[in-house]
């Protein structure tokens, strides 16, 4: 009996010394692999709930007091067809959705509209940042905390070409605010989470990565925005995309409707950049040149002589403009503004915007198959106006226009264009009737050359009642004449 318990328990022994010897074996190779790809023990450590998975759990915790749902009332006309910011339906035309973000349609009832957004406190005394279409012409903003305490907003700055807006509430103890981190530093893949009130359910959060970065989805002329796959809904707009450190990275403003997973942010380096002017000017003051610029293909590159299908092509160049005062003509190619490559059009008008204004810079431009530096003192970019005609002509017309600026014709992907562009029309009115189209380009007003809102007004002006206008309208690659009836 003993001999045979001596044997087994020797076989017991061995089997034991040998699981450990293959778990130490293991081991073993394991540790060498991680010393040899340290990759290995960062994809572990990633999956580990114990080291560097990020804990969405306390990052909610933390922030939420700090995003506020804003509500708000505004007074709009019934032809004003206000929607959140995104991308509308499936086949709604990208001019329609221009039009109703920029201009909204003609006026004739007038009702109150109730919307709902998000917003972040960036500071203890309450500046809070959103979209400026959350606030947009809001007669009442409400700022409701975590607690469902409410205050009374007030917009200190906003900034359209951004859809960057400032608010301030005013509290009479210190309120928590978030900490802004740096955009700049992301990198694609990262975790990120959003926070917001998607269809008024407040302090939702998603959590995604960052999708791709430098996104030009032709929101404005300063696209740059981060594209992530947390979810995005209509309400989210205005509230903070976070990166796992807890630090503001983005502020969430647009949606793909059409697709799942698709949603945009502002870079958060963008907002701390004019954060300075909205708080003390209330509006952004930008650098201008007065040129109109388009996309370098390589088959443009091509035909220009240049290797490269880089750089800024100018199709315009507005009269009396900085750009035309430095000798800068149609047809060049800007490749270098102020030390910085030009490698993709719409870089140069972020460049020139970051410019003070009066500063004397250097561009360098292809020209004729030569490379050229030229020295052009940066002007201030001119507020876009709207027209100011007679009320009694703008109402027997039933059409408003505005000046098609350079800024304006990039936006809407123009090139070397002339004259008015036409920003809302009454269906029933004059101009409505007569086949006036929202985004036509007036060129011409009884065979008179129109350049500009200021002849515009003079012709239209010099008409009387009962006489016929006759109006030579661009209309996408088509012109056409119209004839309009002055009553």
């Amino acid at each position: 009996m003993s001999g045979a318990f001596g044997k087994n328990e020797v076989r017991r022994r061995n089997y034991c010394f040998g699981g450990w010897g293959f778990l130490g074996l293991v081991m073993v190779t394991a540790l060498i692999l991680g010393l040899l790809y340290p990759g290995v023990n960062r994809c572990y450590a990633q999956d580990s709930d114990t080291n560097d998975r990020p804990s969405f759990v306390a990052l909610s915790k933390e922030l939420k007091p700090a995003v506020v749902n804003i509500r708000t009332v505004k007074t709009v006309k019934e032809m004003e067809r206000r929607v959140p910011y995104n991308f509308g339906p499936p086949g709604s035309s990208p001019w329609d959705e221009f039009f109703e973000r920029f201009f909204g349609g003609m006026p004739e009832r007038e009702h109150k509209e109730r919307s709902l957004g998000s917003g972040f406190i960036i500071s203890n005394d309450g500046y809070i940042l959103t979209n400026n279409h959350v606030v947009e012409d809001a007669d009442k903003i409400k700022v409701i905390l975590s607690n469902e305490r409410e205050l009374e907003g007030t917009v200190v700055g906003k900034d359209p070409k951004t859809d960057i807006a400032l608010v301030k509430v005013q509290s009479d103890d210190s309120l928590p605010a978030v900490k802004l981190g740096s955009s700049d530093a992301l990198e694609v893949g990262e975790w990120v989470m959003a926070i917001g009130n998607p269809f008024g359910l407040e302090h939702t959060v998603t959590v995604g990565v960052v999708s791709a970065l430098g996104r030009v989805i032709g929101a404005g002329p300063y696209d740059d925005f981060i594209q992530t796959d947390a979810s995005i809904n209509p309400g989210n707009s205005g509230g903070p995309l976070v990166n796992t450190r807890g630090e503001v990275i983005g502020i969430n403003t647009a949606i793909v409707a059409q697709g799942q997973g698709i949603g945009f942010a502002i870079p958060i380096d963008m907002a701390r950049e004019i954060l300075p002017q909205l708080k003390d000017k209330g509006r952004v003051v930008r650098g201008w040149l007065g040129v109109m610029v388009q996309k370098v293909t390589p088959e443009l590159g091509e035909s220009f002589g240049l290797k490269e299908g880089k750089g800024a092509l100018v199709g315009k160049v507005e009269e009396d403009s900085p750009a035309d005062k430095a000798g800068i003509k149609k047809g060049d190619i800007i490749i270098k503004f102020n030390g910085k490559d030009i490698v993709e059009m719409n870089e140069l008008p972020r460049l020139v915007a970051a410019t003070p204004i009066g500063e004397e810079v250097k561009a360098l431009i292809f020209r004729e198959g030569k490379e050229k530096s030229v020295s052009v003192v940066v002007g201030e970019m001119p507020e876009e106006k709207v027209v100011g005609f007679e009320k009694d002509k703008e109402e027997s017309l039933g059409m408003a226009v505005q000046d098609l600026t350079p800024e304006l014709a990039n936006r809407l992907g123009l090139y070397d264009e002339e004259g008015v562009i036409v920003r809302s029309v009454d269906p029933d009115g004059a101009a409505g009737e007569a086949g006036v189209r929202r985004g036509d380009i007036i060129v011409e007003i009884n065979r008179k050359p129109i350049k500009n809102v200021r002849e515009y007004v003079e012709a239209i002006n010099g008409v009387t009642a009962g006489e016929n206008i006759l109006f030579f309208v661009k209309r996408g690659t088509d012109t056409l004449y119209v004839v309009v009836k002055s009553e």
